[in-house]
């Protein structure tokens, strides 16, 4: 099975739960996220402009409502614009309550790849060890279409927040 189709068919289990959205910016109209929700209803997904710290807040917000988001960053280097929202509120706010609020916002973070056409260094940049240094909740970087399946599984199931990055390059290997 190739990467990639390990993370469509890991959206589409997702998307079967009733309180699972997608929120991004070409998630409902242009490349889908690169494809990887062609299947997901259309209904599901949540087209946002270009707004990064909004897309996490938002997601945050719904999570206190009971929702399970899936925030699509089609760049780690566009999640900067997001950090406030991801380090000091959706990574906190459990603490923060003392318990009383827990955020099971899913957070899919992709670096962009240099083939087969090269985004520039601004659009392939790898911030996953920041991020892991960042937060306190989990954070898993996939390196093949078994680990994908695992890494969203869990946080389907998790109560706090996940991050999965997923690397672009990968994307047509077949593991």
């Amino acid at each position: 099975m190739k990467y990639k189709d390990a993370v469509k068919s890991s959206m589409e289990m997702l998307a079967k739960d009733e309180r699972t959205f997608f929120i991004g910016y070409n998630i409902r109209r242009g490349s889908r996220a690169y494809g990887t929700l062609a299947n997901v209803p259309a209904e599901k997904c949540i087209e946002m402009p270009v707004a990064e710290n909004l897309m996490t807040g938002i997601a945050t917000g719904m999570a206190l409502e009971g929702y399970k988001p899936v925030v699509f960053f089609e760049r780690h280097d566009f999640m900067l614009n997001a950090l406030d929202s991801i380090v000091n509120h959706l990574s906190k706010l459990e603490e923060m309550s003392d318990g009383q609020f827990c955020v099971p916002v899913i957070i899919r973070a992709v670096i962009g790849s240099r083939k087969p056409i090269d985004c520039g260094p601004q659009h392939s940049q790898d911030f996953s060890e920041a991020f892991k240094s960042m937060v306190n909740f989990p954070v898993y970087r996939p390196k093949n279409s078994q680990e994908v399946r695992k890494a969203y599984k869990i946080a389907k199931n998790a109560k706090v927040p996940v991050m999965v990055i997923e690397e672009r390059s990968l994307y047509e290997n077949e593991y």
